[in-house]
């Protein structure tokens, strides 16, 4: 693996781990600017992880310049046209996947509600610029470790199967929900897919950043969703 690669990796990791300390600080700012004591953790924990991320962010994208410059260049990409084909096909395929993937972990018995996108969801309701991180830095950085690096180091090796198993699985466990390991092992395998078709990673970063956000917006304002669209069965009904 190329020595940038592990740079990008160990940042991720330093990311993951940083809130030990980033967390505390954030805190003492929170407090001595007046941030009340009930919203003081919720309110350090949102722009922790903004700050932590975009950081995050720009090291890899840093540390990735001369391998973004290199695969510039490489002739065997899709076109820009079929590039589009599949970065709006690959938000359905993500979402059938899922759908899998859920109807299995609700036939053995696993609670389909993710612990891990609530809580982001309660942050969200009261920090909405943490949306910022749910639905833009993270997919982007998640791509570009898990299907640009480690999954294309793999593949260069194994075949797709088993490159996009172990990313996969790697990716899921990286999310500390083992109870839905299935879940986000079949999205991997999705974003593996697009990307091994399109030999584009902006291709599954499209298609992750547009999954994130449509089931952000939809989990946020489902009551709202709910209701208009009663209310326009109501409506049409009065005309028949």
């Amino acid at each position: 693996m190329r020595k940038e690669y592990w740079y990008v990796i160990i940042t991720y990791l330093a990311m993951q781990l940083s809130g030990f300390i980033g967390l505390p600080l954030f805190m003492f700012i929170g407090k001595t600017l007046g941030v009340p004591s009930g919203e003081l953790r919720l309110t350090a924990f949102a722009y922790w992880s903004i700050f932590s991320f975009l950081l995050a962010l720009l090291l890899t994208l840093f540390f990735m310049r001369h391998d973004m410059k290199e695969s510039a260049l490489t002739r065997d990409k899709a076109s820009i046209s079929l590039s589009t084909f599949w970065a709006i096909c690959g938000v359905f395929l993500a979402f059938f996947a899922q759908s899998i993937a859920i109807t299995i972990e609700q036939w053995i018995g696993i609670q389909t509600q993710s612990a891990n996108t609530q809580e982001i969801l309660s942050v969200i309701d009261k920090i909405p610029l943490m949306i910022v991180v749910s639905s833009i830095i993270g997919p982007i950085l998640e791509e570009i470790i898990f299907r640009k690096v480690i999954f294309g180091s793999l593949y260069k090796r194994f075949n797709f199967f088993i490159a996009a198993l172990i990313s996969s699985i790697i990716f899921g466990l990286a999310h500390m929900e083992l109870e839905h390991l299935l879940l986000y092992s079949a999205m991997g395998f999705t974003f593996a897919f697009l990307y091994v078709q399109t030999k584009r990673i902006l291709v599954p970063i499209i298609a992750h950043v547009s999954m994130n956000t449509f089931v952000v917006i939809l989990q946020m304002y489902y009551e709202d969703i709910q209701n208009f669209m009663q209310n326009m069965q109501a409506f049409i009904g009065g005309f028949l």
